[in-house]
């Protein structure tokens, strides 16, 4: 006797419609009440960012709502410009993600001398950026008494905010550079999974990381960090972990921004991280520290042409445009085809100010330093360096 199919009961599929809209109200339930939670300004945990990270894609508009209404109220609507210049793609470093790696031969290398990295600054200020970003591989053909006297005299000569991204360096090469008038400092921590961090960073450790940016705290530095969305190894939870560090050291900075793999590293192979997850995780960020310096990244922007205004959508307020002489702009990808190799300075401020206006978003006029007041000075502490 020919067996038949047996087919769901009219029952049995109605419970099955019942439980699955029930889940559906649960996590429409977690959602509401963690985004209420945390928007509420209650202590970050774990559990509500982890939900709201997973939320689907009819739920976004109400996050990224959530985190511009953050924005909007702890730090004004002006967006920041910060002129970022890239002064060297030599790197001790041999990170697993990065094109300036040092084991990368195919990448033709190059120094800025002092004269270019001023001329450089002096054209940002002349643009009327109020911030230079000097940033660079972990590079020691440059002293800390080189970097120190080119901080010098941008603040000497420009009225210019200076921002350091150089990497790890000892306390005292920090106490020089602080000393020296820089105000602001960026280490991102990449990500605050341990095992992670030291397979993406061999030559290092998470501690040796956080160490840094505690002493950066310390030494008065407006301090930035951040991390990537979506490398290989990283779960929704790594994430939440990003956020509530970053949280926790207080910083006043936080680059948000989508894994990019570059075809010279050993990650080539892996997938980049997507686009909603990057905009969640860049809300989410704002949610929690509500009064940090959120950038629109170049990562992002590569991702998608119109990264600047999602993310100024969704809890930015700052614009970096890439102010590197042209001529060796192309060299320093620590990811592939970033979108500002071919910005034109002049042009990408008058994309830029289009946009702003477009959106209703004035240009601030200040250097937009950190707006906490309860920094330590550095020379109150003599702490010694290891």
């Amino acid at each position: 006797m020919e067996r038949t199919s047996l087919q769901p009961s009219r029952f049995t599929q109605y419970i099955r419609t019942y439980s699955n809209q029930r889940l559906e109200w649960l996590a429409i339930d977690s959602f509401k009440d963690a985004l209420h939670s945390l928007s509420a300004g209650l202590p970050p945990n774990e559990e509500y960012i982890v939900a709201l990270l997973s939320a689907g894609t009819e739920q976004m508009p109400e996050l990224l709502s959530a985190a511009d209404r953050m924005r909007r109220r702890e730090v004004g609507e002006a967006v920041h410009l910060r002129a970022i210049i890239e002064f060297s793609n030599f790197c001790r470093k041999n990170c697993l993600y990065c094109g300036l790696r040092r084991d990368n031969r195919s990448l033709p290398r190059y120094r800025l001398t002092e004269q270019q990295i001023l001329d450089a600054a002096g054209e940002a200020a002349v643009l009327g950026f109020r911030t230079v970003v000097l940033q660079s591989g972990e590079d020691p053909y440059y002293r800390p008494a080189d970097i120190a006297r080119v901080v010098e005299k941008i603040k000497s000569s420009c009225d210019l905010a200076v921002t350091l991204s150089l990497g790890e360096h000892s306390r005292q090469t920090y106490k020089i550079w602080r000393e020296a008038g820089a105000d602001r400092y960026l280490l991102k921590q990449e990500t605050a999974d341990e095992r992670l961090f030291k397979y993406l960073k061999p030559d290092t450790s998470l501690s040796k990381r956080v160490q840094c940016l505690c002493w950066l705290k310390e030494l008065g530095y407006q301090t930035g960090s951040g991390n990537m969305v979506g490398l290989p190894g990283q779960s929704l939870h790594t994430l939440a972990q990003d956020i509530m560090l970053m949280q926790e050291l207080d910083v006043d900075m936080a680059g948000i921004g989508p894994f990019l793999p570059h075809p010279a590293t050993p990650l080539k192979d892996a997938a980049p991280g997507g686009l909603e997850l990057t905009l969640k995780t860049l809300a989410l960020t704002r949610i929690c520290l509500p009064q940090a310096h959120l950038p629109a990244t170049t990562a992002l922007c590569t991702l998608t042409t119109d990264g600047r205004r999602m993310a100024l959508s969704g809890g930015a307020n700052v614009i970096m445009p890439n102010l590197t002489p042209p001529a060796v702009r192309s060299k320093y990808l620590i990811y592939p085809q970033k979108a500002d190799i071919s910005e034109k300075p002049a042009v990408a401020l008058a994309e830029i100010t289009a946009l702003l206006a477009e959106m209703g978003r004035p240009l601030a006029s200040g250097p937009g330093h950190a707006t906490k007041t309860n920094r330590k000075s550095f020379f109150t502490d003599d702490k010694s360096d290891k």
